[in-house]
């Protein structure tokens, strides 16, 4: 492992898939986003010392890399839940039904958009667009996508996480 004094080092294996990244890439900043990637896969969110180490492995300032991390909506730079639950809010899924989904949701987690259950099993966050307006209301839970939601629907789809 690498580190600074004092900072959450990377591990072995994500340096080794990020230089694998890098193998493949025209210049190392091009790869700054799945470099975050492979990070946030194994710890859930990027720290801010993993920041400074995987600038440095990029050729990269910082703030630079902060500044693309911070650009790309599903690169989170705080704490998550286990499973991140993006709620769509773009114009098709307020118009059919988004409220109701996001009270319903709220209600069920006991939570408010942008936070994470006690337990730390979700968090929820609002996303402009899921790319599935011809089947509004929509959610992405991890990397899975559901759509045409409803109140009871949602009570199974939670009940497999």
């Amino acid at each position: 492992m690498s580190t600074d004094e004092g900072g959450m080092m990377l591990s072995q294996k994500e340096i080794k898939e990020i230089r694998s990244e890098i193998g493949h890439a025209v210049n190392k900043g091009a790869i700054a986003i799945d470099a975050l990637k492979v990070i946030q896969k194994s710890r859930g969110w990027i720290p801010d010392d993993a920041i400074e180490e995987l600038a440095s492995m990029l050729d990269m300032t910082p703030a630079e890399l902060d500044s693309r991390a911070t650009f790309y909506s599903l690169i989170f730079r705080q704490p998550v839940g286990k499973h991140v639950i993006l709620l769509c809010d773009s114009v098709s899924c307020w118009l059919l039904g988004y409220e109701d989904i996001k009270k319903h949701l709220m209600g069920k987690l006991g939570i408010a958009m942008g936070e994470t259950t006690g337990d730390s099993k979700f968090t929820l966050l609002p996303a402009a667009c899921l790319g599935a307006c011809d089947q509004a209301p929509a959610m992405m839970i991890d990397e899975t996508l559901y759509t045409n939601l409803t109140p009871s629907l949602i009570d199974g789809i939670l009940a497999k996480y």
